[in-house]
């Protein structure tokens, strides 16, 4: 699998680089924000950034894989108001499908939990794979994944910086990281440096801030 996913990327990626310029088709699925959830992501934001808020301004992306094999399941993770820990759940702003198919399950601009230091100005973007930590992400994710931000670009000006969620450490350097937990921290391997390698190859001359893969 991870060959023929280079060797795919390798016969793709000039013509995704040239032909990837139309507005993505977005599909609405919607989490149920309740009152509930309003008021624990205000509590997770004061926790971890000292400031209450809900809404966000777009500053990065950061691309993820689900460890999960479908998108039904992968929904159902997010779904529940609060997580394992007795704080707002894990969300994201969009899920790409095996096949590309983009769904939106929260607000752009809202606050979603996702990447530890991150969330208080980032856009999610989490593809349906990785189970085991295997890099069989797809084609079809990497192609939705190259519409998709770039679309964001075009909607939000202040977005600069691209980076997988393995490279949290690495994207410190942005002066985006805020963290007021002690030892808050999970290393994580998502996207696979294969398939962020191939996006930056892709996004290079777009304008956007990348970190080493």
């Amino acid at each position: 699998m991870r060959k023929f996913f280079i060797l795919a990327v390798i016969a793709q990626i000039f013509l995704l680089t040239l032909s990837v310029t139309a507005a993505p088709q977005i599909i609405d699925k919607p989490l149920n924000w309740t009152e509930r959830r309003e008021e624990l992501t205000r509590e997770y934001s004061m926790k971890h950034y000292g400031f209450s808020a809900t809404e966000i301004i777009p500053r990065a992306v950061v691309v993820h894989w689900t460890a999960i094999s479908t998108f039904e399941s992968t929904f159902k993770v997010f779904e529940p108001e609060i997580s394992w820990d007795d704080e707002v759940n894990v969300a994201t702003q969009f899920i790409i499908d095996r096949d590309g198919t983009i769904y939106r399950i929260t607000p752009e601009t809202k606050l979603a939990r996702h990447a530890i230091g991150y969330n208080h100005c980032a856009i999610g973007i989490e593809n349906v794979g990785g189970v085991n930590n295997v890099e069989d992400l797809t084609v079809a994710q990497l192609n939705a994944n190259v519409e998709l931000i770039r679309y964001l670009r075009e909607k939000y000006s202040t977005i600069e910086y691209i980076f997988g969620h393995y490279q949290q450490v690495e994207a410190r350097e942005s002066g985006l990281y805020i963290e007021n937990v002690p030892d808050y921290f999970a290393g994580k391997p998502d996207p696979g440096k294969i398939f962020m390698k191939a996006l930056q190859q892709i996004l290079k001359d777009d304008g956007f801030k990348f970190f080493p893969v």
